[in-house]
C-alpha cells in the first residue's frame, strides 16, 4: 500500500470513528455535509483524496471542527 492510499485509509477510519461517535449514518453525514451519498461512501471507504473544501464540509456535518475531525486520524 503507497503512503497516499494509507493516508487515505487512516483518515476514513478517523471519520467513521467520528460518525459513530455523532450517531450519524453515511447518508445522514451526506445530507448534513452538503455532499453526495456516494461521495461520502467513497471517503469512508479509503477509495478518495479528498480536497480541504470537503474535509470541512464533512466537519461542519458532524458539528465539530476539522481539526477535532483530524483528531480521530489513526
Amino acid at each position: 500500500m503507497g503512503e497516499k492510499e494509507d493516508i487515505q485509509r487512516k483518515f476514513s477510519v478517523g471519520l467513521k470513528s467520528a460518525m459513530k461517535k455523532k450517531g450519524l449514518s453515511m447518508r445522514k453525514l451526506a445530507a448534513a455535509a452538503g455532499l453526495e451519498y456516494a461521495h461520502v461512501q467513497r471517503i469512508a471507504s479509503g477509495k478518495v483524496n479528498i480536497e480541504l473544501s470537503t474535509i470541512i464540509a464533512l466537519a461542519e456535518g458532524l458539528e465539530i471542527s476539522p481539526s477535532e475531525l483530524f483528531s480521530y486520524y489513526h
